[in-house]
């Protein structure tokens, strides 16, 4: 079979492979960043679907226009602050990340990148061959003096970021877009975790900074539940354009059901409870991760405490190769990312782990396993 060069870039997702080994009997994994089932609000969304079918009738489950349902496009601009004419909802704001790649890069287009940053942001983006230029980040994000003196695109999530969880500083965020102005960069900003802050609300977003120059990705799959697939972009009319054009050539419409069912969570204020209710849930698991942290492996890593988000950050010794560091988590019973797919440079030894979808009563258990992996690893080498 005779395939296209942009076939050859494809890769598949560690994630998606290391779900699989740690379905395995006994396997506690700390790697899939996916949400916790009990934050699914089954009654609401059995009674919502009710509703969609008996008030939208057919029309719930016909084709539908490409920029998506009215009322989920209504609550997305009020949020941020623009007409309803400005949103697209997405099958999932991964659909975003893929539609901006495809309309916005040729191959060998310079492309910002955080240092680390999500993979699957990079897999999106890797079959259009562009030329990444990795921007390295601290505590406080991305470092702005570090940002180059060109680019097409830079892909940056600024809150709670995944994997490092990091929040991008607000005294940086206005040098980030003053920056992209400079260099006609066009800036997609992925926020799909920025509604789950465990001590402040995030500063205002990258697009509230300049609405031309910023897409902005969204997403209800962790806040609602992940299989109804609804993400969203928000962007200026000529951007928007272009991706409604891209999505009618891969979908036609984000799934109508799904975003009916939605709309009638939406009228019937449930968004903001269950906003509510998964911070505070993910903040007793980040929590209890911590606490098991600083027990375990406080002297061997290092870490930093995430304000909200699912992920903590792991940084090992020079030196550390966490993919063997991970068979022999797996022989203990625990499953881990290694950090090195995060990566489009250089990358240093590092794991992420997931606090999110982890019973809360099996977090230590799995921070110790990973602990004995790793002493096992040291007197291996």
């Amino acid at each position: 079979m005779r395939f296209s060069q942009a076939r050859a870039r494809m890769r598949s997702s560690l994630i998606r492979e290391l779900l699989k080994l740690a379905a395995r009997p006994g396997v506690l994994s700390l790697a899939g960043g996916i949400p916790a089932p009990e934050l699914f609000p089954m009654e609401a969304l059995k009674a919502a679907t009710r509703r969609a079918l008996d008030r939208a009738g057919p029309a719930a489950l016909q084709y539908s226009p490409t920029e998506g349902h009215p009322v989920v496009r209504r609550w997305v601009a009020e949020r941020l602050g623009v007409d309803p004419d400005w949103v697209l909802v997405t099958s999932g704001s991964q659909q975003v990340l893929d539609l901006v790649a495809r309309v916005v890069l040729d191959p060998g287009d310079p492309v910002v990148v955080e240092s680390p940053t999500y993979m699957g942001g990079l897999l999106a983006m890797n079959p259009l061959a562009p030329r990444y230029r990795p921007v390295p980040a601290d505590a406080q994000g991305l470092r702005p003096e570090e940002l180059p003196g060109e680019a097409k695109l830079a892909y940056l999530l600024p809150n709670f970021q995944n994997p490092t969880g990091a929040l991008l500083a607000a005294e940086r965020r206005p040098a980030v877009v003053d920056w992209a102005r400079e260099v006609d960069a066009l800036v997609l900003e992925d926020d799909p975790y920025g509604h789950i802050h465990f001590d402040a609300p995030p500063p205002p977003p990258l697009f509230s900074h300049d609405r031309e120059r910023v897409v902005y990705a969204g997403t209800f799959s962790k806040l609602v539940a992940p299989g109804l697939r609804i993400g969203y972009a928000v962007a200026a009319p000529p951007v928007l354009e272009a991706l409604i054009q891209a999505k009618q050539a891969a979908d036609l419409h984000t799934n109508i059901l799904g975003q009916t069912i939605l709309a009638e969570l939406i009228e019937a204020g449930e968004l903001a409870p269950l906003a509510e209710q998964v911070r505070g849930f993910y903040r007793r698991r980040r929590d209890r991760m911590v606490a098991a942290l600083k027990r375990y492996l406080a002297e061997d890593v290092a870490f930093s405490v995430p304000g909200g988000g699912m992920f903590l950050w792991l940084r090992f010794p020079p030196g550390t190769d966490t993919r063997r560091l991970l068979e022999m988590a797996l022989e203990e019973g625990v499953a881990f990312v290694p950090g090195e797919p995060f990566f489009a440079g250089e990358a240093y030894p590092s794991a992420r782990l997931t606090f999110a979808s982890v019973p809360e009563d099996a977090i230590e258990e799995g921070v110790r396993r990973l602990a004995r992996a790793y002493r096992r690893y040291l007197e291996a080498t």
